[in-house]
C-alpha cells in the first residue's frame, strides 16, 4: 500500500513539473540564461492574486465551495512566482 502511494505521488509531480505553466516558467528561470528573467516574473504574481481576490468575493457572494481550491492554487502559484525574483537575484 505504501509502495502505491509513493508511486502516485512521485507520478504525480512528475506530471505537475511537466505540464503546469508556474512549473515550466520556474524551470526555465533556474537556468543560467533565464535567471534575468526573475525579477520580471514577480509581476506575473498580481494576476493570481487577483483572480484569487475574485474567486473569494464570488464565495462571500454565495458561490460554490469548491472556489476555494481555486484560490489556495491562485494564492500558492503568486507565492512561487514572488519568491522566485529574490532568489534569481542572489544566484546570479
Amino acid at each position: 500500500m505504501i509502495r502505491q502511494l509513493w508511486t502516485l505521488s512521485v507520478n504525480t509531480r512528475a506530471f505537475l513539473r511537466r505540464y503546469m505553466p508556474t512549473n515550466i516558467l520556474l524551470d526555465a528561470i533556474r537556468t543560467r540564461r533565464g535567471l534575468k528573467w526573475g525579477a520580471p516574473t514577480m509581476l506575473l504574481a498580481a494576476p493570481y492574486l487577483v483572480a484569487a481576490s475574485i474567486c473569494t468575493n464570488l464565495i462571500d457572494n454565495r458561490a460554490p465551495g469548491w472556489l476555494y481550491l481555486v484560490v489556495l492554487l491562485c494564492v500558492w502559484n503568486a507565492l512561487k512566482l514572488l519568491w522566485i525574483g529574490p532568489l534569481s537575484l542572489i544566484q546570479l
